[in-house]
C-alpha cells in the first residue's frame, strides 16, 4: 500500500496544512501590535509636529521674552512683587512652568490667527510651511483644535497661576482675529498687541511667583512700569510689520507702514527707540552701564531701521528688537541688586 495513500487517509496532510494556516495567522497577529505601534507613533510625531508649527514664529516675539519677564520679575522680589526675598532656585525651577504657561495661551490664539481664509492665503506667499497654507489641517480641524484648547489654557492657568491673563487674552485673541482689530485701524492693532504683552508678562510673572487664584504679586510701583512696557510696544511694535508689508497688503490690513508710508513708519520707531532707550532707565534711577546697554542696542534699531531696508534686514532689525525687550525686562532686577555698582 502507498504510504502517501495511508497518510491521506488519516487527513495527516491536511491537518499538517491547517496548523501551517494558524501559524501564518499568529505570526500575523503578533505583528499588528508593532504596526499599530509605529503608525500610532508616526501619527503623534506628525500632529505634534503641526502643533509646534503654529507657534514656531513666536518663540522669539512672545514665549521667549515673555517667560523672561516673568522670571526675571520674580527674581526682583519686593521692586516688583509682593515677595520679600524670593529663592532663586526656586524661581529658576519654575521655568519650564512659566514658558508652558505662556504656550498653552499663545497656542489657540496662533491657530484663530492661521485658520482666517486671509491668513492662509498670506501665509502661502510669506510662510508655506504653517499648518494651514501647506495642508496639514483644514479648517474645520483647525477650528475644533482651537475650541478645545481654549478650556485647556483654562484649566492651565487654574492650576499654574495667571487666570485673569488668560481671559484677557482669549478676549484679545477674539477681538483681534475675528473682530478685525488687527486688520481696520493701525491704532487698535498696536493698542491689542501692547494688551497682549502686558497680559503674557503679568501673567508669568504670576506663575513665577506662585501667585493664588485670587491673589496678586504685584508692588505698587509695578502698575507703573507696566503702563511703561505697554507704551513701549504700543510706539514700537510696528517694527514687526515693517518686513510683511507685502503680505499684509494682501489682507488689506492697515498696519503703520501701510498708513502712513514706509519713511514715516521707520522715522516713528527711530523716535520711540531714542525716547524709551533713555526713559527706562531712567525711571529706575539706574546707572551708566544700564544706560549704555539701553541706548546702544536702541541705536543699533534706530541705525537698521532706517539704513537697512530689505525684508531680510527688518526681519533682523525685529529680532534685536526683542532683544532690546528682554533688556528692559532686566531693569528692576538691576534695581534690586544696583547698590553702588556701575549698573
Amino acid at each position: 500500500m502507498d504510504m502517501k495513500n495511508v497518510v491521506d487517509g488519516f487527513g495527516v496532510q491536511e491537518m499538517s496544512e491547517k496548523f501551517q494556516e494558524l501559524g501564518g495567522k499568529v505570526h500575523e497577529l503578533s505583528e499588528r501590535p508593532m504596526e499599530i505601534v509605529t503608525s500610532a507613533k508616526a501619527d503623534l510625531s506628525y500632529h505634534g509636529k503641526t502643533i509646534w508649527l503654529f507657534t514656531y514664529s513666536d518663540l522669539k516675539t512672545i514665549i521667549g521674552p515673555e517667560t523672561a519677564f516673568g522670571v526675571l520679575s520674580a527674581l526682583s522680589g519686593p521692586i516688583l512683587t509682593t515677595h520679600q526675598s524670593p529663592d532663586f532656585s526656586v524661581v529658576l525651577a519654575r521655568i519650564p512652568r512659566v514658558a508652558f504657561w505662556c504656550w498653552i495661551n499663545l497656542l489657540p490664539f496662533a491657530i484663530d490667527n492661521q485658520r482666517q481664509p486671509e491668513a492662509i492665503e498670506e501665509d502661502g506667499e510669506n510662510k508655506p510651511w504653517r499648518p494651514m497654507p501647506s495642508g496639514r489641517l483644514s479648517e474645520t480641524q483647525a477650528k475644533r483644535l482651537m475650541w478645545s484648547l481654549y478650556p485647556a489654557a483654562i484649566v492651565a492657568s487654574l492650576k499654574l497661576g495667571g487666570l485673569k491673563q488668560c481671559l484677557a487674552l482669549i478676549f484679545l485673541g477674539w477681538w483681534y482675529n475675528d473682530l478685525g482689530g488687527a486688520d481696520h485701524s493701525c491704532i487698535t492693532r498696536n493698542f491689542i498687541n501692547a494688551c497682549g504683552f502686558l497680559s503674557y508678562a503679568s501673567g508669568a510673572t504670576e506663575v513665577a511667583s506662585r501667585t493664588g487664584l485670587l491673589g496678586t504679586p504685584f508692588s505698587p510701583v509695578a502698575w507703573s512700569w507696566f503702563v511703561i512696557i505697554g507704551a513701549v510696544v504700543f510706539t514700537s511694535v510696528q517694527t514687526q510689520d515693517m518686513y510683511d508689508q507685502a503680505g499684509d497688503g494682501l489682507r488689506g490690513r492697515k498696519t503703520v507702514p501701510l498708513v502712513v508710508g514706509d519713511h514715516y513708519a521707520r522715522w516713528s520707531i527711530a523716535i520711540a527707540m531714542a525716547v524709551w532707550s533713555i526713559v527706562c532707565p531712567t525711571f529706575w534711577q539706574l546707572g551708566p552701564g544700564t544706560y549704555t546697554m539701553s541706548m546702544v542696542t536702541g541705536g543699533i534699531i534706530i541705525f537698521r531701521t532706517l539704513t537697512k531696508r530689505s525684508v531680510a534686514a527688518d526681519k533682523l532689525t525685529f529680532r534685536i528688537w526683542n532683544l532690546w525687550m528682554v533688556m528692559l525686562y532686566l531693569m528692576p532686577l538691576f534695581r534690586r541688586i544696583k547698590g553702588d555698582s556701575w549698573l
